[in-house]
């Protein structure tokens, strides 16, 4: 498997899962609430809240796929959504730094938060190392 390929499959799981995440959020944000490990923990249940972060977790998911599909713009398809994928992980961090959560929340947010940070950063750095020279790259350009 080459390189181009794997980065390519992680942007589309990457995708393929926000967007499932977000459907769930919005279709059924009380049993997303229940289900999803530690998210009783956090508060009580909103359903607003939920499915304003559903929406999040669509455009988000959307914006990787479209990276897959779209090599000029893929470096900023993929960089904003990590953006807030790492944002989300750091305050998740600065909760347990805090006393808010205890340490072992740190292993349990791990799949869900801090890993597509952890992957987004990986896709992003990927997409802007192997930049693509195009008119459409090329418009980016400062």
């Amino acid at each position: 498997m080459t390189a181009r390929l794997f980065f390519l499959g992680a942007a589309a799981v990457m995708g393929l899962a926000a967007i499932a995440n977000g459907m769930f959020m919005l279709g059924a944000p009380q049993s997303w609430y229940l289900t999803v490990p530690g998210v009783t923990m956090t508060g009580p249940f909103n359903q607003h809240f939920v499915r304003d972060l559903g929406l999040i977790y669509l455009l988000a998911g959307a914006s990787f796929l479209a990276g897959v599909r779209n090599s000029g713009f893929r470096l900023v398809l993929w960089a904003v959504p990590t953006i807030w994928l790492s944002g989300h992980a750091l305050f998740h961090v600065w909760e347990v730094a805090v006393g808010i959560s205890g340490h072992s929340a740190m292993a349990r947010d791990f799949p869900a938060v801090t890993l597509p940070a952890i992957v987004g950063s990986a896709l992003a750095f990927w997409a802007m190392k192997t930049r693509e020279a195009t008119p459409e790259a090329d418009a980016l350009k400062v």
